[in-house]
């Protein structure tokens, strides 16, 4: 088992490789994930995936998918937002996130339509969290209001909270924020892009 002084010296040698052969860097990418996953340092593995809608940043801990994020946020803003609020213990490892870029592919394909994956809240707090968890209830193909999602999560009131979970859902498209419409029937907000919501709700029929 590598010891962090070890894995260390791999990341210098990563560094060193500028000029390597095609595939060396690769190689000693893929060892530089074994031995930080072996050494118990790595607490946020990511990687991008293409999708219809555009790139897509996935994060996962070990407890599970901690964000996904779109090209718009600024991919390398969002990495840093997790090093500061997360852990900055954080690499990419393609691996790690395969079941989760299959399992976004598969749906994409109209093959699935519910995500049966771990996922990581702790992003989320307090009401913002209890909107969250209870989005993936909304069915594939249907859609709820800001107003009707506040009063089964207990705040009839809290319209705009509701607005405001959504709107900072740190896992949009697993977590499905964009089947929250307003009342009217209008799209409201969405962190994607009003564009990328369109698109998603046409892709599963309920546009």
């Amino acid at each position: 088992m590598k010891t962090k002084t070890n894995v260390q010296q791999d990341i210098s040698n990563l560094l060193a490789f500028t000029a390597a052969p095609p595939g060396a860097v690769d190689r000693l990418h893929r060892r530089l994930e074994e031995a930080a996953a072996g050494a118990g340092i790595l607490d946020v593995a990511y990687t991008t995936i293409d999708t219809p809608i555009g790139t897509l940043l996935l994060a996962a801990t070990e407890r599970g998918l901690l964000r996904v994020a779109f090209e718009t946020e600024g991919l390398d803003l969002v990495l840093d937002g997790l090093g500061r609020k997360f852990s900055p213990r954080i690499l990419r490892s393609p691996k790690r996130l395969d079941p989760v870029a299959f399992e976004i592919d598969e749906y994409f394909a109209r093959r699935r339509t519910a995500f049966d994956l771990a996922l990581d809240f702790s992003l989320s707090s307090g009401f913002r969290l209890a909107v969250q968890k209870y989005l993936p209830q909304i069915a594939y193909g249907t859609t709820d209001s800001y107003k009707h999602v506040a009063a089964l999560v207990g705040n009839p009131k809290a319209i705009r909270a509701v607005g405001t979970a959504c709107a900072t859902n740190p896992l949009p498209l697993v977590v499905p924020c964009h089947r929250v419409l307003r009342t009217n029937g209008e799209l409201g907000g969405y962190l994607g892009g009003l564009a990328v919501k369109s698109a998603l709700l046409k892709l599963e029929g309920a546009s």
